[in-house]
């Protein structure tokens, strides 16, 4: 196993066929950037807090982890390069978003990004990350002849600019089948739903982000899926957003399930 750090970036490549990424867990804002933002941004209030802490088991099961060093309010690594909406007549966030998931302002007066700028961003910050995750699917599918990816968020539960009420514990999504092999997404769905105190649903509101639609390509045996959790699952989801020792303890053992099904299922492919 090796470890690879890049100032965007760390990696720790692992022996088994599966790769988590953790696209919104980066808390850096550089200072060329963080001087020009509103006092707001400085919270980070739409971070997926904890997860590699969470998910820290994973590399017991042989998992490659990618993480960001940068916050997705620099850029959000799960959005397309062209800025498209990925759920067209939602609101959602942009590639390099100008206000929080609340719809507050996160810059001053007159300092978003412009077009210069978010090019900029996606050659320093996006591209890198991106070619890091290509490059570990393609070295583990060279390895084992299948490649695994395992897109790991959180979010709130209540949000009301993104969705109506609370959402439910554990949303998987594999847009709507596309992005990895048939039958695995109801198969993680269906065990999700077996854990007593946990809702599971699978391609409902989150089907998959950018990541999981661009790079699930299961023809060529590289499966996606995403997990989006609700932060309440593991963690406080008011500042200063403390991880939740108890509750972790709780779904940590439901997630190594996920996690253990999906490996058993890809390795089986792979023969």
């Amino acid at each position: 196993m090796t470890e690879l750090s890049q100032p965007t970036y760390t990696l720790h490549r692992g022996t088994a066929p599966l790769l988590i990424s953790i696209p919104h867990a980066g808390t850096q804002l550089p200072a060329e950037i963080a001087r020009r933002m509103a006092p707001i941004a400085a919270h980070l209030d739409d971070t997926d807090w904890h997860l590699p802490r969470l998910y820290a088991f994973a590399a017991e099961l042989g998992a490659s982890i990618l993480v960001p060093a940068n916050s997705r309010y620099v850029i959000d690594l799960n959005r397309p390069p062209n800025d498209e909406n990925l759920y067209p007549g939602r609101s959602t966030t942009g590639l390099c978003p100008v206000d929080t998931f609340e719809g507050t302002p996160l810059y001053a007066a007159g300092a978003q990004p412009d077009d210069a700028e978010r090019a900029a961003r996606l050659a320093v910050y996006w591209q890198p990350y991106h070619s890091a995750l290509q490059g570990e699917l393609e070295r583990l599918r060279a390895e084992h002849g299948v490649a695994l990816l395992w897109e790991a968020h959180s979010i709130r539960s209540v949000i009301p600019r993104l969705f109506d009420g609370r959402l439910p514990d554990l949303n998987l999504g594999t847009a709507d089948g596309a992005a990895c092999g048939a039958g695995i997404g109801e198969t993680l769905r269906d065990i999700a739903a077996r854990h007593d105190g946990y809702s599971a649903v699978l391609n409902g509101r989150f089907k998959g982000g950018y990541i999981t639609r661009a790079y699930g390509k299961p023809a060529e045996n590289i499966h996606a899926v995403q997990l989006e959790m609700t932060q309440c699952a593991y963690m406080e989801e008011a500042r200063p957003y403390a991880y939740d020792e108890a509750a972790a303890a709780r779904v940590t053992p439901v997630l190594r399930e996920l996690l253990r099904a999906y490996l058993d299922w890809g390795v089986a492919r792979s023969k």
